[in-house]
């Protein structure tokens, strides 16, 4: 992904100051966000919205959260269960429990761990099992042969269930945490752990990259504003009934360790500016210093909900600012840095008038 100045357009720079003052400004990962066309933008269906309404502040204005459930194949039995306690209301009336800096917001039933005052659960919650952190994937097909550069290719990954997705490789050499990384029709996924999984070797085209028998999995990494669920030690995975957002420096240490179900895609900041908790780990103390969460629903369910959109990460846009993001020139940056990681490339999401 870096790009080098041939000898001679140094030389010709250099030698041509009136064209070097004249030269346009270099654009910016934002300047390509605001020039890409409609078409390079795809609607986020209202269903899959939980719009969050916290207790105003102390300045008496609303705290809305709004954040988009993961699609499948990833966590559809925590997702499926998210959507039934909505359903239900069971959100309605809990709180924000825990705010660790540089971690995560965590909110759940304050009395979730008393089995005489706990809220009881709504019937048909799915227990989930721990296989279930990873999606299996059965091939991927794609143009990987002709691809001089992994970073350039156009492939499809196949998973066990016949769900097929388009992938957006980022960097596939420079992750302390899996072999490849890349975006998932706008999510940042990891693949192939650093456990003996073998990475990713094209073979040709439209072939399969590596035989059947030879499962791999890819799983939703923990960058800023991503959702999971809580729980308490192995085996349990959590219902969903308790959720998180990572507010801090990506964890990814719990990838393949807990869920995650979806990303906060506005309000971020009525969860990041929250009073940091002063018990263990970041649990408030008192109830006085919990904030109530007055209620979670669907967003069909919002009258008035603006809509929401994400940059196509099957565009020329989101490729240009990938590379934008991993290159930058433009005036405050003296050096390129010629990678980025995968919780650096935060997929752009715009409101839009419904």
């Amino acid at each position: 992904m870096r790009k080098f100045f041939s000898a001679f357009a140094v030389s010709t720079l250099l030698a041509s100051p009136v064209m070097a003052a004249n030269a346009p400004a270099a654009r910016t990962p934002n300047d390509i966000v605001a020039a890409a066309p409609a078409a390079d933008w795809k609607q986020i269906a209202p269903s899959d919205l939980l719009v969050m309404d916290l207790a105003p502040g102390a300045d008496g204005k609303p705290r809305r959260v709004v954040i988009q459930l993961i699609p499948a194949p990833f966590s559809q039995g925590w997702v499926g269960n998210i959507r039934k306690l909505v359903a239900a209301r069971w959100y309605d009336g809990i709180a924000v429990v825990r705010v660790q800096d540089n971690y995560v917001v965590q909110w759940g039933d304050p009395e979730g761990e008393n089995p005489k005052k706990a809220k009881p659960l709504p019937a048909g919650l799915e227990r989930v099992p721990e296989e279930d952190y990873a999606a299996k994937l059965k091939t991927v097909v794609g143009d990987l042969g002709k691809a001089r550069d992994l970073r350039s290719a156009r492939f499809d990954l196949v998973f066990g269930d016949g769900v097929r997705k388009f992938a957006k490789p980022v960097m596939w050499d420079r992750d302390a945490y899996a072999d490849s990384t890349m975006i998932l029709d706008g999510w940042p996924v990891a693949m192939g752990g650093r456990q003996g999984e073998a990475a990713l070797a094209p073979i040709g085209e439209d072939q399969p990259v590596f035989p059947e028998k030879e499962q791999r999995r890819l799983w939703p990494t923990h960058c800023y504003g991503m959702v999971g669920v809580g729980r308490n030690n192995s085996p349990d995975t959590g219902t969903g009934a308790e959720l998180y957002a990572v507010i801090g420096h990506a964890p990814r240490q719990l990838d393949r360790n807990v869920a995650i179900v979806g990303r906060v895609i506005s309000g971020i900041e009525n969860l990041s500016a929250l009073p940091r908790g002063t018990g263990d780990i970041g649990f408030y103390k008192s109830p006085q210093e919990r904030v109530a969460i007055r209620s979670v629903r669907m967003g069909n369910e919002v009258t008035g909900l603006p809509g929401y959109q994400y940059l196509s990460t099957d565009s020329d846009s989101f490729s240009a600012y990938v590379d934008k993001r991993a290159n930058r020139k433009d005036a405050f940056y003296v050096q390129p840095a010629g990678g980025i990681d995968v919780c650096n490339v935060p997929v752009p999401i715009r409101e839009v008038a419904q």
